[in-house]
């Protein structure tokens, strides 16, 4: 009996690890792609092999956006193509076809929670996931780039809703938060960080979810992740990574005004590489 039990927990060691070792890579963009992130997405996605579905359900112009980004693919030597769907067409065989064909999937700007209206609790979406658990490779850009993450920053403040200037407080309850897809369950994406400062809105949730990282990635920058859950940025501005998770006195005051200590902060370059399980940038 201890031996089958035995043999039971070696196979079952063995899948987990089989699993882990088959994820892809994420490719997060805080905004305003460069060509040298698009060339390093078609790389990772195989070069001439590589075979890109654009999903552009955030922005307001999504025929339009993706044939601009369907045509860089293309130059870049990739295959490439676009879904049109909504919440009710997203699971349509036609759909569920091209995303059976594809190695890799890119997710446009605009706001995301159309997004993840249109395809969270689909097929579509599983088989998203399907991908990059397979060695494939799933990027997004702008709104693209926050539902990466499980907790998912909307763009909207619950308190300060008629706020001339958006963000002006770190106050308890004011950022509103949504589900996310969940490709990074250990951090919080926020993107066109240092371009709009929103330092506000991340500092905000670090203290209401001090387990979680805050990932803040500017315009015309980005991180891949890797299959090991280590990330290196690539780009022409910066990543701000804050890490709560040894901070102290986090506290409120009676108009709700948040207070933290101890919160460390990494403030990364193209070519900088942090350990999103340890939680340290790698030397």
């Amino acid at each position: 009996m201890k031996s089958i039990k035995y043999l039971f927990m070696v196979l079952f060691l063995f899948q987990t690890l089989l699993q882990a070792q088959s994820k892809g890579y994420l490719v997060i963009v805080g905004g305003v792609q460069t060509k040298e992130i698009q060339k390093k997405f078609v790389e990772l996605a195989g070069g001439k092999d590589a075979r890109i579905i654009i999903i552009p359900n955030a922005g307001s112009e999504p025929k339009r956006s993706s044939e601009s980004q369907q045509r860089d693919y293309i130059s870049l030597g990739a295959q490439a193509d676009y879904l049109l769907f909504n919440r009710e067409t997203a699971d349509n065989e036609e759909n569920l076809k091209k995303m059976e064909w594809a190695n890799a999937v890119f997710f446009l700007g605009g706001d995301q929670s159309d997004l993840t209206r249109d395809m969270i609790g689909t097929r579509l979406l599983n088989k998203v996931f399907d991908i990059y658990n397979k060695n494939g490779v799933v990027g997004g850009s702008s709104a693209g780039a926050a539902v990466m993450s499980e907790i998912m920053l909307t763009g909207n403040e619950l308190i300060n809703k008629d706020s001339s200037s958006s963000f002006i407080s770190i106050q308890k309850g004011n950022i509103e938060t949504a589900k996310g897809f969940g490709f990074i369950k250990n951090a919080i994406i926020d993107q066109h960080f240092l371009k709009r400062k929103r330092h506000n809105r991340l500092i905000t949730l670090m203290c209401e979810h001090p387990n979680l990282l805050g990932i803040a990635i500017d315009e015309s920058t980005a991180i891949i992740v890797k299959p090991d859950d280590t990330f290196e940025v690539i780009g022409r501005n910066q990543v701000l990574v804050y890490d709560p998770t040894e901070s102290k006195n986090i506290k409120t005051d009676k108009s709700l005004n948040l207070g933290i200590s101890n919160i460390k902060m990494h403030l990364l370059i193209s070519g900088d590489k942090l350990n999103l399980k340890t939680r340290e940038v790698i030397e």
